[in-house]
């Protein structure tokens, strides 16, 4: 039998002052722990976007009509609310989910050894945006699904799913100063890249806030453009982050840039070109629920794999890894506010 360690009243004072510094002391987590830690943080960072359009594309976005609660006198959905209220009471369960998977993350990265301050700092990141896009997700129901706030919504889990990439890719790299792989006019035309990624995502948002696909049965609020016009251009912007990565992994081939690079602009293109086939078939069969669901899905995999390609521009060697101590009853500013 194994001897279960005596718990004294000091080690409870510890783990009440400070839980996270405890764990530290008393468990070290194997680098494939935090790895498949963070990456269970950023899973959960993008079903909870697909359960959320899942959400806007049932109708369901005011199946709980107000906020924290579900109904101004039932915490929960009611059976009276019908599919409705159990499709967003559910979407709301899942934030608990997510914050679950963040808090994993944080709490292997706090526990490895050597301490990487990097990495937790990122899971507290995660964190407090999760804390944030709930809080601007109950604003959502309370303003009637004001298109500018669902928008905003989408926008901030987009940067939860940054965060989450960011951190995913840090367990797998050394704690020392990152050293370039390709040429400056390379990770310049990665930059514009990345930034082009970034306004169509937020121009996908104002075809959302615009279409058809209100997130309601009731009259909802719209954004006054025309959607059609708006979706083309979407599609013209689609291009240009195609041609960019076209163009990146021609650039790539022609520095003869190491493998890593070239094979995450590979997959970035053929996202692109499975994802815009996708936009154009939804767009003539006049936006499907099902079509539409999956072309958000994929503007998750567009963004993930954007962010792989920019990380990948630079290595940091394993062999020059930097102990940090670990601070046993301290922690980082952000953390301590755990």
């Amino acid at each position: 039998m194994v001897r279960v360690p005596k718990v004294t009243r000091d080690d409870v004072v510890s783990a009440a002052r400070n839980p996270l510094a405890f764990i530290a002391e008393r468990w070290t987590p194997d680098p494939r722990t935090v790895r498949r830690a963070a990456l269970a943080a950023l899973v959960m960072a993008v079903v909870i976007v697909v359960t959320g359009g899942a959400v806007r594309l049932t109708g369901s976005g005011l199946g709980c009509p107000t906020w924290p609660k579900c109904t101004e006198d039932s915490l929960t959905a009611t059976r009276a609310m019908g599919v409705h209220g159990v499709i967003e009471f559910g979407n709301r369960m899942l934030t608990y989910v997510l914050c679950a998977a963040v808090g994993w993350a944080i709490i292997a990265a706090r526990s490895q050894k050597p301490y990487r301050r990097d990495l937790t700092q990122l899971g507290w990141t995660q964190f407090w945006v999760v804390m944030g896009n709930a809080v601007l997700g109950g604003i959502v129901v309370l303003v009637g699904l004001n298109p500018y706030t669902v928008a905003a919504h989408f926008l901030l889990s987009t940067a939860l799913i940054a965060v989450a990439v960011v951190m995913w890719h840090r367990t797998g790299e050394s704690d020392t100063a990152p050293r370039p792989l390709v040429g400056g006019a390379v990770r310049q035309l990665v930059w514009i890249l990345v930034g082009v990624t970034v306004l169509l995502i937020a121009v996908g948002t104002v075809v959302t806030g615009a279409g058809p696909h209100a997130g309601d049965s009731s009259e909802v609020e719209r954004i006054p453009l025309n959607w059609e016009n708006v979706t083309k251009l979407h599609a013209v912007l689609a291009w240009i982050v195609v041609t960019l990565a076209f163009a990146l992994w021609f650039v790539l081939k022609a520095v003869d840039a190491p493998t890593d690079p070239l094979r995450r602009t590979r997959d970035l293109f053929l996202i692109l070109l499975a994802q815009g086939a996708l936009g154009y078939v939804q767009y003539f069969t006049d936006l499907p629920e099902v079509l539409v669901g999956a072309h958000m899905f994929g503007s998750c995999l567009v963004w993930i794999a954007t962010l792989r390609v920019l990380l990948s521009l630079r290595e940091r060697p394993a062999d020059d890894v930097v102990a940090v101590p670990g601070p046993a009853a301290v922690e980082t500013p952000v953390a301590a506010r755990g």
